[in-house]
């Protein structure tokens, strides 16, 4: 999900003239809340006569300058079609789908939470192709992202003896999560940098000290709308994991061979991270060496 095919072209989103007229040639996400419907690994796009009332923003253009529009309106019942998130369908989607569906997500999220200013508590109205937001006072505000770290702890050891560190957030109740284990993560405080945040954070969730960290790559994650930064770190297994019951109701640390047989689903006494999130990608990166 670190990829997308989709091209923003933000220079179009302040001329109305050019979204009216790419609006008639569009194709529509229509996304309620996190949802939207996916028939056959794909999107549900709806030509704009079809598309249903609701706040429009434009998303952007694929490789042949087809524009891409999103509504935030309630779903409707489409043939064959599910309502889904990107937990469940972000892995099985292509750049172009991933892309559309990630940033309409995040929009609509975004939308959602700041209909008034936080200056003066006036209501606002979006402006720039849905970018943006203006107040009655003259202000205005766009989308705002939260870094995030995520962190996958590992030996240092190669081969099958190899372990990493991973834990259940106390968060997860439902029967989709009661035996998953992933890796720990943590928004990034004020004044702090992404490498600090990860000593610090794996600090107070498991009271582990790491080092060696290694930076692998990042990934958007509209829940609400955060930017998760990922990383290896290394750390002695024979440290006391001391989880703090308040995000961290258990932790431990897993063989390769443990996870590798997750992974194939051989194993019933725990799970491991959805497939579309970036603590999937880390897990299988240390598999894989």
């Amino acid at each position: 999900m670190s990829r997308s095919a989709l091209r923003r072209v933000a220079h179009r989103r302040a001329d109305a003239d050019w979204l009216a007229a790419a609006w008639d040639r569009s194709r529509v996400l229509v996304v309620e809340g996190v949802h939207a419907l996916v028939r056959d690994g794909r999107l549900v796009l709806l030509d704009p006569a079809t598309a249903p009332e609701g706040e429009r923003v434009f998303l952007g253009e694929d490789a042949d300058e087809t524009p891409y529009f999103a509504v935030f309106a309630p779903l409707s019942d489409v043939e064959g079609a599910e309502r889904s998130t990107i937990r469940e369908i972000g892995h099985r989607l292509d750049d172009l789908d991933g892309g559309l569906l990630m940033t309409a997500v995040a929009l609509s999220n975004w939308h959602a939470r700041h209909r008034y200013s936080p200056l003066d508590g006036r209501p606002t109205s979006p402006i720039e192709g849905g970018w943006a937001r203006a107040g009655e006072g003259g202000d205005t505000h766009w989308p705002r992202t939260d870094p995030a770290v995520i962190v996958l702890v590992h030996d240092g050891v190669p081969g099958d003896e190899g372990r990493c560190l991973l834990g259940h957030n106390a968060a997860w109740t439902g029967p989709a999560w009661v035996r998953r284990y992933s890796c720990l993560a943590g928004f990034v405080e004020a004044g702090e940098s992404a490498e600090a945040a990860v000593v610090r954070e794996v600090a107070e969730e498991v009271g582990v000290r790491v080092n060696r960290l290694r930076y692998m790559g990042s990934q958007a994650w509209p829940y609400p709308g955060s930017l998760m930064l990922g990383f290896f770190a290394e750390a002695d297994p024979d440290q006391p994991v001391q989880v703090d019951q308040t995000e961290i109701a258990a932790a431990r640390w897993f063989t390769r061979v443990e996870i590798r047989a997750a992974l194939a689903g051989e194993r019933e006494d725990f799970g491991l991270p959805f497939g579309s999130s970036i603590a999937a990608f880390l897990v299988a990166e240390w598999v894989t060496g």
